[in-house]
């Protein structure tokens, strides 16, 4: 490993309070892509597919943890379908997101021409990855600690029952609890080009704007929209 990359990896883990780290190989490996190693001619490198197997279980296990405890009377069921919102495919790539996760990733050339370091996917194995490779080089404590960290705010939306719900289905509930409303999303404009888009959407409610939101799908950017009429209307405060 170059002194370039090492000390990327130590910037991020200081971005994200985590470490300290005794195997950078480890963590630099949690932050590389299959496509990356599938070009590297040298063989030195290894992908993340391993540690986000691990680092899928050990996140499991801390959700699934926090919620048997914070909800003693909640059914098992229920506690099935709160820990799936929580540790599914767009919490996770959100919460990189905020943080930038794809610039510390290593991938191969097409992938990142062709926008794989904003991909949902990606950026959720990746960060299932990271938590595989705290677990092992650190505790589980400092896997659990980045974890409930990181996902504090899906965890405190099972407290508004919005859990097994996405963002459009609870905020049209929300407003039809007063009476039928005319919703619509509509398409503001289009960013990139066609094998890395960005759509710009906004939720119209009887003819006002009540959010707007983006995103790499037209259905990710309806979502956006509508969280950010939810914050509008402090729906998602606590």
């Amino acid at each position: 490993m170059n002194k370039a990359r090492r000390e990327q990896l130590r910037n991020f883990t200081k971005r994200l309070n985590i470490g300290p780290f005794t195997d950078w190989h480890l963590l630099d490996q949690a932050l590389t892509h299959s496509s990356y190693t599938n070009e590297d001619k040298t063989h030195h490198s290894m992908h993340n597919e391993r540690l986000e197997f691990l680092g899928d279980a050990v996140l499991d296990m801390v959700v699934g943890e926090y919620l048997y405890r914070r909800y003693p009377d909640m059914p098992e069921g229920n506690l099935t379908k709160a820990r799936a919102s929580i540790v599914s495919e767009e919490p996770l790539a959100c919460v990189c997101a905020g943080f930038h996760m794809g610039d510390y990733l290593r991938l191969g050339k097409g992938e990142a021409l062709t926008g794989g370091r904003t991909r949902n996917s990606i950026m959720a194995d990746a960060f299932e990855a990271v938590v595989g490779a705290i677990y092992m080089d650190c505790s589980y404590s400092a896997a659990r600690d980045f974890i409930l960290t990181q996902l504090e705010r899906y965890l405190q939306l099972v407290e508004k029952g919005i859990y097994g719900k996405d963002y459009k289905t609870y905020f049209q509930e929300l407003l039809q609890r007063d009476g039928a409303q005319d919703i619509k999303y509509h398409l503001c404009h289009e960013e990139g080009p066609d094998h890395n888009k960005t759509f710009f959407m906004e939720v119209i409610v009887n003819g006002t704007t009540m959010g707007m939101g983006s995103g790499k799908t037209k259905k990710s950017a309806e979502q956006h929209a509508a969280y950010a009429a939810l914050e509008k209307m402090n729906a998602l405060s606590f």
